[in-house]
């Protein structure tokens, strides 16, 4: 996985392959990547992002999770920006 800030798309996923796919990002994530940017949706997806929040909020590489643009974004925080 490449590139600073990485965009996933979560829609339409439930939380055990929404999961899978996070770790994968966070596994294959280089040294260079800043964030994770998850799209989950807004009505439909804020079972979503509770889970996120709830089983992320300890990950050793996430530094902390944030809100996105939207209520349909959650963002995991990988590497500080100085």
């Amino acid at each position: 996985m490449s590139g600073a800030f990485v965009k996933i798309d979560l829609h339409g996923l439930r939380w055990e392959e929404a999961r899978a796919v996070i770790d994968r990002a966070l596994a294959s994530a280089g040294p260079t990547t800043y964030q994770l940017q998850l799209v989950h949706g807004y009505n439909r997806g804020t079972s979503l992002r509770t889970n996120i929040q709830d089983w992320y909020r300890y990950e050793p590489k996430v530094k902390r999770i944030i809100p996105g643009d939207n209520p349909g974004i959650t963002v995991l925080v990988l590497k500080e920006l100085y």
